[in-house]
């Protein structure tokens, strides 16, 4: 699974550098392709593609018209892009993603969400988690849940 936060950076060309302990079990799990996408344009997802798969089946079922699951697909697609790690682990993040994400140099964290990476600019995500703390209403929600 997916868990924890690794460092990365964005190349010249725009490329992230899968961090080395998520690329490898992406690689073994799933293979290298890869759907890269966003909800806001603040983030960056990184599915492995089966993944992503699951996703859209679930898109598919009935009813497939509901306003919620256009727009969600709207969006997906808009920020969306297939991509494929190379042997580096490099993959590209598509220039106006890049760009609405902030995404550039070494100020990224990739962050494991069980099946998807996030990306996140670290200062964007510094403000988001000081706006955002998590609170005991959180942990009760949470508890709800049986965690």
């Amino acid at each position: 699974m997916l868990i924890g936060n690794q460092p990365a950076k964005i190349d010249a060309k725009g490329r992230i550098k899968i961090p080395a302990s998520f690329r490898k079990y992406v690689a073994d799990k799933y293979g290298n392709d890869l759907y890269i996408t966003s909800l806001t344009g603040d983030s960056v997802l990184i599915y492995p593609l089966p993944e992503w798969i699951g996703v859209t089946q679930k898109l598919e079922a009935p009813p497939r018209l509901l306003p919620e699951k256009q727009k969600y697909l709207r969006i997906t697609n808009y920020y969306g892009q297939l991509g494929t790690m190379d042997a580096q682990g490099r993959v590209v993040i598509q220039p106006h993603l890049r760009e609405r994400a902030q995404m550039n140099g070494e100020v990224v964290a990739v962050m494991g969400h069980l099946t998807y990476l996030e990306v996140w600019n670290n200062e964007k995500f510094s403000q988001l988690l000081h706006a955002h703390p998590f609170t005991d209403e959180d942990a009760e929600k949470l508890a709800g849940l049986g965690l």
